[in-house]
């Protein structure tokens, strides 16, 4: 048996487990299929002594691959991403029980990959990743670049909204709407214009220098009271694209200070994530617009 050989031999050990996690980042078969050969092409062109964990090392590849899809379906979507139903793959880390691959294999059906399928990349990578496959947080963050504590923070806020039931809004144009809505209003200290466009159960987290933690709070009225003190910091804020989704950001001369990002559902801020933590900012893909 030649090395290539022998290496193609390992790596149809890993196949399903491969397919099973494209499966869940894609939702499409014949996406799914290139996610893996070019995991095999990459392999082939390694130099594969110094890997350990073999199907560690082919988990990272294939996510890296679906991200970098994930990311260009997003950038030229038109239309509604249309998932195609589960297939019958193998899931779960090697060694997994027979009655976990069934539990996960019947988790991805067609609504879980249609909430999935609104996530942003790297949210969606992150909770496929370790809730479904149980990939530690240290691996997670390397692959999306970013901390360990940043990327449990994706898969976090990934789970509030695949468990929430609503499907947050990919189109742009109506994220930019709500958002600069909601500006305008905490820039007139307008509370009813405020409560207007914030869901009543509204849920804000706070990531901010100095704090114990990320705070949260809970209640659209509750949190709206504390924000309208804060108006005059709204002034300097202005939208930006904060990892693909409209965000606002406090940037005086260009230095962003701080970021907000929005979960919005039918029409409403549902979620909102603060971020002033240098290390935080740090991490986030800014982009500001017009």
């Amino acid at each position: 048996m030649t090395d290539r050989e022998f290496l193609a031999e390992r790596f149809e050990e890993h196949r399903s487990h491969l397919r099973a996690v494209a499966y869940r980042m894609l939702g499409s078969s014949s996406e799914v299929d290139d996610a893996v050969q070019e995991a095999w092409l990459k392999l082939s062109r390694s130099e594969t002594t110094g890997i350990e964990n073999l199907g560690g090392w082919l988990t990272t590849v294939v996510a890296r691959v679906c991200l970098d899809m994930l990311r260009s379906r997003a950038s030229r979507r038109e239309e509604p991403f249309q998932p195609e139903g589960p297939e019958p793959v193998a899931t779960g880390p090697s060694g997994s029980s027979p009655e976990h691959e069934a539990v996960l294999a019947d988790s991805v059906g067609l609504a879980l990959l249609v909430v999935l399928d609104k996530l942003a990349p790297a949210e969606r990578l992150a909770f496929v990743l370790h809730d479904m496959f149980a990939v530690s947080f240290e691996e997670i963050g390397a692959i999306v670049g970013r901390s360990p504590e940043a990327a449990r923070q994706l898969a976090s806020r990934a789970r509030r909204r695949v468990r929430g039931g609503g499907v947050p809004d990919p189109d742009l144009p109506r994220q930019r709407t709500v958002v600069e809505a909601f500006i305008t209003a905490l820039r007139g200290g307008d509370f009813q214009g405020l409560l207007a466009i914030l869901d009543p159960d509204l849920v804000v987290h706070a990531d901010m220098p100095g704090a114990a933690g990320i705070q949260t709070v809970r209640g659209a009225a509750e949190w709206a009271k504390s924000a309208i003190l804060y108006s005059q910091l709204a002034q300097l804020s202005r939208p930006a694209l904060v990892d693909g989704s409209i965000g606002l950001v406090v940037a005086p001369h260009d230095k962003v200070s701080r970021a907000l990002q929005f979960t919005i559902v039918d029409g409403k801020i549902t979620e909102i994530e603060v971020i002033g933590r240098p290390e935080r900012l740090a991490e986030l893909d800014v982009a500001f617009v017009e």
